[in-house]
C-alpha cells in the first residue's frame, strides 16, 4: 500500500515540485539539485519529528527554504571582494539629472495583486530575476521572496542597511523594467 509519508516515495512524488521551487530561487540547476538533495537528506534524518500537521510537500518545502537560504549565504561569503560593487547603476538609464523619468513607465493595465496569482507571470518574474547580477539576485531572493529580516540579510551579505536599501532599489528598478518589457508591455 502506498503512503506519501514513506521516505522512499518523497523524490518520486515531490521531487519535481521541490526542484522547480529551488530553481526559481537559485540561478543554476546544479545549486537547485544540491538544495533538493540536502532537503531530502535533512527530511530523512528528521522524519521522526514530522508531526503530520501539514502535508509532506509543505514540510519538505519548508526544509528546502532553509537550505536555499543556507546556499545563498554560502555563495555570498565565497564571493570575491572585488565583485561586490561592480554592477552598473540603472538610475541613469531611467532618470535625468533632476530625478525625473526619462521615459515615463507604461501604465500597468492589470492590478499587480491579481497578476501574482498567475503562473505565467511568475515564470516571467523568475526569468527577470535570472538577469540580475548575482549579488542583487541573492539579496532580492533573501529579502523579498524568503522574507528574511533586513538585519540578517545585511549580516549574511556583509553590507550596511543603507547599502541594502540601495541595492534593493536597484533590483526593483531592473525587475520593473524587465517586467514592463516582457509582461505588462508585451501585449501593447
Amino acid at each position: 500500500m502506498y503512503s506519501e509519508n514513506e521516505p522512499q516515495q518523497w523524490l518520486e512524488e515531490h521531487g519535481d515540485a521541490l526542484f522547480s521551487y529551488a530553481l526559481s530561487r537559485l540561478k543554476n540547476r546544479s545549486s537547485a539539485e544540491d538544495a533538493v538533495q540536502e532537503t531530502l537528506l535533512a527530511a530523512l534524518r528528521s522524519q521522526d519529528r514530522f508531526s503530520g500537521s501539514s502535508s509532506v510537500r509543505t514540510w519538505l518545502i519548508g526544509i528546502l527554504k532553509h537550505k536555499i537560504v543556507d546556499l545563498i549565504r554560502k555563495e555570498g561569503r565565497e564571493q570575491p571582494i572585488d565583485e561586490i560593487e561592480t554592477f552598473e547603476t540603472p538610475e541613469e538609464e531611467f532618470f535625468d539629472r533632476k530625478g525625473r523619468w526619462r521615459i515615463k513607465p507604461v501604465e500597468w493595465k492589470v492590478h499587480p495583486d491579481r497578476v501574482l496569482e498567475q503562473k505565467e507571470f511568475m515564470g516571467v518574474l523568475f526569468q527577470c530575476l535570472e538577469h540580475l547580477p548575482d549579488r542583487l539576485h541573492r539579496l532580492f531572493v533573501l529579502r523579498e521572496l524568503e522574507e528574511q529580516d533586513s538585519a540578517l540579510v545585511c549580516k549574511e551579505l556583509g553590507i550596511t542597511p543603507t547599502n541594502l536599501w540601495v541595492m534593493l532599489h536597484r533590483a526593483r528598478m531592473r525587475l520593473r523594467g524587465c517586467l514592463t518589457e516582457n509582461w505588462f508591455g508585451a501585449g501593447t
